[in-house]
C-alpha cells in the first residue's frame, strides 16, 4: 500500500451538497448525546493515532497553533474542543523515501517536531511513555508522540534505529524495505523486530503486506499497531484489513486504529461508525482504536472536518449502545496499554539482551 499521506496537506470534509442524507439525529436528542459524549471524553480524552501536522507546518510561513490557526486541520484550541489527549505525529515523508535522503528527512522532521513543541509550551508536549503522556494531561497539555515514521529511514543500520529512538521515535512503519516486503520479514527484518522491542518501540503494519503483518504479529513482544487501517470487508481499500488479520491482531492484543478518511471508511460519520463497530466485534474492543489522519491531505467524512468534532463520533457511537468501558478503551485505554507494554517489555528485554549490532548483509546475504 502507498503510503496515505498526500503532498499538498489541506483541510477538506465531504460537502452538504453530496446528496447524502441529513444528520441522523434530532436537535434534541444529538444535544443530549453531545452533553454525554463532552462528559465522557473529559475522563477519556482521545488518542490520535496519526497526524500529519509536522509536514503541514512546514508550508506556512508563519503559524500559532495556541491562539488557533484556520491553515490547518489542527491547533490547539481544536484538540481542546474535541478532547484530544495525545497525538502522534507523523513523520512519514509525502512522496515516500528517498533512498539516502530518508534518514536525513525523517531526523528534519523530528527536530521540526521539537521546535513545534518547544514554540507552544502551553499547549504541547513532547512524550514517549505511558507515564509521560498522563503527566501532560495533568499540566494540561497534549501530549504528542513522535511516530510513525517509514522503515526506510533506518538504512538497514540498527544503530539508526537506535538513534532515532533517543530523539524520539516511538512507532516505525515496517514496509517497503528490502526486509519487511511482500514476501514478510527476512532474518534482518526480524532482528529488527526484536530490536524494536527491547528498544520499546512499537510496529506499525499499516500498508505492509499480509506475510508482513502475520510475521511481526508471531514475533512482536509487545502490541503491532495499525495506525491508518479501517475494514476491508466494509470498503475494499489496500489499506484496510480483512476479517482474518483483523482476527490475529485482536488474538495477538494489537490495535487497530481506524482513519477518519472518506476513502478509507466513506463519506459520513456513520461510515466510520460502522468500521469501528466491525473491527469491535471482529477483533474485540481491547483492539480498536482512532487515527484522525488530520493534516494529511485526506478528505474527511461529514461532520469530522478536524479535531474538534470527535465527540460527534462519540455521540454516534452511545446512539449504538457502546459502553462507556467499550469507548474509555476506544479513546484512551487502547493506546495506554500499547505504550505500557512496550515500556514493560523494554525494560525487561535490556536485562536479557544487548543492543543488537546485525548486519543486513550478514542475515540476508550469508
Amino acid at each position: 500500500m502507498a503510503d496515505l499521506h498526500r503532498d499538498i496537506p489541506t483541510t477538506t470534509e465531504v460537502g452538504a451538497d453530496d446528496g447524502l442524507p441529513d444528520d441522523p439525529f434530532t436537535e434534541d436528542t444529538l444535544g443530549a448525546l453531545l452533553a454525554e459524549a463532552h462528559a465522557l471524553l473529559a475522563e477519556h480524552p482521545v488518542a490520535d493515532g496519526y497526524s500529519g501536522l509536522p509536514w503541514a507546518l512546514r508550508h506556512l510561513p508563519w503559524y500559532d497553533l495556541e491562539l488557533g490557526e484556520a491553515a490547518v486541520d489542527t491547533d490547539v484550541p481544536r484538540l481542546r474542543e474535541g478532547h484530544v489527549g495525545v497525538l502522534f505525529w507523523s513523520l512519514h515523508l509525502p512522496e515516500g523515501p528517498e533512498g539516502g535522503r530518508a534518514t536525513a528527512a525523517t531526523l528534519e522532521q523530528l527536530d521540526q517536531v521539537r521546535a513545534v513543541i518547544e514554540s507552544h509550551p502551553d499547549g504541547l508536549r513532547l512524550a514517549g511513555t505511558a507515564g509521560e503522556i498522563i503527566d501532560a494531561r495533568n499540566r494540561g497539555r497534549v501530549a504528542v508522540v513522535p511516530g510513525p515514521a517509514h522503515a526506510g529511514a533506518l538504512d538497514d543500520s540498527l544503530g539508526i534505529l537506535r538513534i532515532l529512538h533517543a530523539l524520539g521515535l516511538r512507532v516505525l512503519t515496517l514496509t517497503g524495505t528490502a526486509w519487511a516486503g511482500e514476501r514478510g520479514l527476512t532474518r534482518f527484518g526480524e532482528e529488527v523486530v526484536r530490536e524494536m522491542n527491547r528498544l520499546g518501540v512499537l510496529a506499525d503494519v499499516s500498508g505492509a503486506s499480509s506475510a508482513t503483518a502475520e510475521r511481526t504479529l508471531a514475533l512482536s513482544k509487545t502490541p503491532v499497531m495499525c495506525t491508518r487501517s479501517a475494514a476491508r470487508e466494509l470498503r475494499p481499500h489496500p489499506a484496510n484489513l480483512p476479517d482474518e488479520l483483523l482476527t490475529a491482531l485482536g488474538r495477538a492484543k494489537g490495535l487497530c486504529m481506524v482513519p477518519l478518511t472518506a476513502e478509507q471508511t466513506g463519506p459520513t460519520i456513520r461510515d466510520v461508525a460502522d468500521h469501528l463497530d466491525h473491527v469491535r466485534d471482529v477483533a474485540g474492543p481491547e483492539c480498536v482504536g482512532l487515527s484522525g489522519t488530520y493534516d494529511s491531505g485526506a478528505v474527511h467524512p461529514r461532520e469530522l472536518a478536524d479535531a474538534s468534532r470527535y465527540p460527534h463520533l462519540i455521540a454516534e457511537l452511545l446512539r449504538r449502545g457502546w459502553s462507556e468501558t467499550e469507548l474509555s478503551l476506544l479513546t484512551w485505554g487502547n493506546v495506554q496499554r500499547a505504550l505500557r507494554s512496550a515500556d514493560f517489555m523494554a525494560r525487561a528485554a535490556q536485562q536479557r539482551r544487548e543492543a543488537s549490532n546485525a548486519k543486513r548483509t550478514e542475515l540476508d546475504n550469508p
